[in-house]
């Protein structure tokens, strides 16, 4: 872009701005205090006589999920026609930030169709544990990938006029009690591993809005998180867009307005409006953090007024073939002995599996759409020659009741299967295993798939398994089938990539941004995930995904970047600009890569960067870098990248700021995180300062084992600087608002309570259990204080008040304030 363009856009934001202010200054304290929510679940409030109307949000973020109808802030309706994409762990596997950048184009291109202004999403939190039931909503367990791929796709959309949300901002790493837990966090970890990702993707793609998360942070909740929302992402990062509350996750509206936080989300019917008002006119608000927040909102709604495309259309067909390019560049191939893949139209094969005839390919909860046009693997494999096919085991097995019926499919498959060249068995997570609201128990896929799998490899060993999922899983059977390959959720081009890669019509190029542990007990959070029942532990700091497994020295059943191919390539000629530098300079180097397989494909190259520092542990090498090429057979290309050695730094607690240490630093080129092609080593001179030096205090730290990861409480609060507070404490009488559902579940009034709302929650969930848990999930661990603001008028404060009194075992006086209620 052009000095000139840059300088128009500057222009007009500062014309947008002044336009806002001027606007604010014309409105009553009622009309400034009514921005600061939304009118309902999805459209911002209008001040009509000014002419500032109101604008739309929706889920997304790997595909529009606009609701046809809605009557309430809990109930899923269903959604306009959206092509379904790749979700963030599927297409972190493609490292490809163009890909992602034309993704965010499509995107953007459906939110001006349907008259959306701001799409909810990207989601950037870190993959701390496999469990995480939103993990398929996530990109990476390093918070560079995700950064950067987060960047390319909020860029991708915004260069259409329309917003995004960057989320869910932050330390949101479960679903298990979201609402209210606090993560624990030592400062280091906070910034180099959980706020690193959000940061990339607020400098380089500069979200319209940012969405804050339910949970707390250090023991505050990130809604009134002035350290978060002000003191890091305004004041350090120059965040100038807005923040927005994840649905229902406002605690002390007042307090997060002074905090930083500008919309509440969904509506809550004037509910805490009126608390904003009446804490200005009683000056326990400065008016001016009101003022702040409606022109930052007014600045909003005018940016995007500006930008919607009245009557605009998009070829959806084109979108579509968009997904299918994506899930193949995604797809990685695990295992492929003998080369059984890619596999040959004149082959005898079988295709075993339910989920080859109905797919999993996307995740469950907000994210949820409707695809545009769905292609199965059964159906696209068939394209490619005649092929038998036994459905094997059920979906959704509900145990003994089944257990005839499981039986018969497995004689079948196993029947269909002997004598065929090569089986395809399509396995992975169904319906109800992972979800957004609840965290999965366990790392293991259905055991009917595992069992039907050793018992098909017993009588032919030639099967390629498909797996599909959000997240890692245990594969007992690893080696006793030939090729596996994984798709994560693919989206709704699924089916027709994954036949194009089994036979040979594209080559995988999709390598894992995450590892894959052998076992749940092999990784760094297994002691202290999912926490307790107010607070969880971040007991493993820095140490988390690849950082942890190579420091303990553990194997792994696949590491991080692993994904093979049908070509081969070749490294070479590694040039560094210089071997001295001083903190803040620049580094380019470049390296070639040389296809020398018979196959066109991409390939993803790494740069690691190692440094041993004998005062702070540390990982044993850090990404600094990747990029992704094609390349024909025989051809060769140079890849040319620069660092910027301030990347070399980790967070320094002793100055609260980023810090090299002088020294020698390994650049290494590698392929995969275990396979390393080419390296040299640099010297970096920087500025000597204090360092926090915690061998005699922390010593695990600095000497992981190959064992499970068990760090002593002393240890953890030393490097915590705070002392710790039991977080599983049973809760007692006197309840209070801070209180759950859950928390009471034990009372008779407290079982009652539930079996109403289970009865009501199964009325909206349309038959889905995926729906069913993740509603259930979040009204059961809903704190009491949130019930009235997402109640939409139906509790009011004297009704909620009543109920905790029959909680607290003053029944009378409960059910006489329920009755006698009056709006609050």
């Amino acid at each position: 872009m052009s000095d000139k363009s840059y300088g128009e856009i500057n222009q007009k934001k500062d014309s947008r701005r002044m336009e806002a202010s001027d606007l604010v200054k014309q409105m009553t304290l009622e009309e400034k205090a009514g921005l600061c929510s939304g009118e309902d679940r999805w459209y911002l409030k209008s001040v009509e006589r000014l002419g500032v109307c109101s604008i739309m949000m929706c889920d997304g973020p790997h595909g529009l999920r606009k609701e046809i109808s809605y009557q309430d802030n809990l109930a899923f309706s269903d959604s306009v026609p959206a092509v379904c994409f790749p979700t963030a762990s599927a297409l972190a596997c493609s490292f490809d930030r163009d890909l992602a950048y034309e993704i965010g184009i499509a995107l953007g291109e459906e939110c001006q169709k349907e008259g959306v202004s701001v799409l909810l999403g990207p989601g950037v939190n870190q993959k701390r544990s496999p469990l995480c039931g939103r993990n398929f909503e996530y990109f990476s367990e390093d918070p560079y990938v995700s950064g950067e791929m987060a960047a390319a796709m909020i860029s991708g959309v915004q260069s259409q006029g329309v917003g995004t949300s960057l989320k869910h901002f932050a330390v949101n790493n479960q679903e298990k009690r979201r609402m209210t837990v606090s993560a624990i966090v030592d400062e280091r970890a906070l910034r180099e591993t959980y706020l690193k990702a959000f940061e990339i993707a607020v400098k380089k793609g500069k979200p319209w809005t940012v969405m804050c998360a339910y949970n707390q942070l250090n023991g505050t909740y990130c809604s009134e998180n002035t350290y978060l929302l002000t003191d890091i992402l305004r004041e350090e990062w120059g965040y100038e867009g807005v923040v927005v509350s994840d649905w229902g996750a406002v605690n002390d509206r007042v307090l997060g307005l002074a905090a930083g936080l500008d919309i509440e989300m969904p509506g809550s019917n004037g509910y805490n409006d009126k608390k904003i008002i009446e804490a200005v006119r009683k000056k326990t608000l400065p008016e001016e953090y009101l003022d702040r927040t409606a022109c930052k909102v007014t600045e909003l709604i005018l940016k995007a007024s500006d930008n919607k495309k009245e009557g605009f259309t998009c070829d959806m067909d084109t979108h579509h073939q968009l997904a299918i390019r994506a899930a193949t560049e995604s797809a990685v191939l695990l295992k492929n002995e003998d080369d059984i893949l890619p596999g040959n139209p004149e082959q005898k094969a079988v295709v075993i599996g339910a989920l080859a005839k109905e797919p999993r390919y996307q995740g469950a909860g907000s994210s949820k759409i409707h695809p545009y046009q769905l292609d199965m693997p059964w159906e696209a494999l068939k394209e490619y020659g005649t092929m038998e096919y036994a459905q094997g085991y059920l979906a959704n097995s509900v145990g003994k009741k089944d257990s005839t019926k499981e039986e018969a499919l497995k004689k079948e498959a196993i029947r269909i299967c002997k004598g065929k060249d090569i089986v395809y068995f399509f396995a992975g997570l169904t319906e109800g295993y992972e979800s957004e609201g609840f965290d999965r128990e366990t790392m293991d896929l259905p055991e009917n798939q595992n069992r039907l799998i050793e018992a098909v490899a017993s009588i032919n060993p030639n099967i390629v398994v498909i797996l599909s999922g959000g997240a890692p899983t245990r594969l007992p059977w690893v080696s006793k089938v030939k090729g596996i390959l994984v798709s994560y959720l693919g989206g709704e081009g699924n089916g027709k990539a994954i036949a194009d890669l089994l036979m040979g019509k594209a080559v995988p190029c999709g390598k894992l941004a995450e590892t894959w542990p052998l076992e749940l007990s092999d990784t760094p959070a297994y002691h202290n995930f999912p926490g307790g029942r107010t607070t969880v532990e971040y007991r493993e700091s820095v140490y988390v995904g690849y950082r942890y497994y190579e420091a303990a020295q553990k194997p792994v059943l696949y590491p991080f970047g692993h994904g093979l191919s049908y070509t081969t390539f070749h490294y070479s000629n590694l040039e560094i600009n210089q071997d001295e530098y001083h903190y803040g300079d620049k580094l380019i180097l470049s390296f070639d890569i040389t296809n020398t397989g018979s196959w066109e494909a991409k390939e993803v190259a790494f740069v690691f960067v190692a440094h041993k520092n004998k005062k702070v542990f540390m990982p044993v090498k850090e990404l600094r870098a990747f990029n992704k090429i094609s390349l024909k057979p025989g051809e060769k290309k140079q890849i040319e990248i620069t660092l910027d050695t301030h990347e070399f730094a980790y967070y320094n607690t002793a100055i609260h700021d980023w810090y090299c240490d002088s020294g020698e630093y390994k650049i290494m080129i590698c392929s995969s995180l275990t396979d390393c092609h080419l390296q040299k080593t640099v010297n970096l001179i920087s500025p000597k300062v204090k360092q926090p030096d915690y061998r005699e205090k922390l010593p695990s730290y600095y000497s992981l084992k190959n064992e499970e990861l068990v760090l002593s409480d002393n240890e953890f609060e030393h490097l915590y600087g705070q002392e710790l507070i039991p977080g599983d404490l049973l809760p007692t009488r006197p309840y209070n608002l801070d209180h759950t559902l859950m928390d009471v579940r034990h009372t008779l009034f407290g079982k009652l309570f539930i079996f109403i709302i289970k009865k009501m929650v199964k009325k909206n969930s349309f038959g889905s259990k995926e729906n069913y848990a993740m509603m259930i999930s979040m009204v059961l661990e809903m704190p009491f204080h949130s019930m009235v603001p997402s109640g939409g008028g139906i509790i009011t404060d004297q009704m909620l008040e009543g109920i905790l009194d029959i909680f607290n075992g003053h029944r009378i006086k409960g059910i006489f304030k329920i009755i006698r209620h009056k709006r609050g």
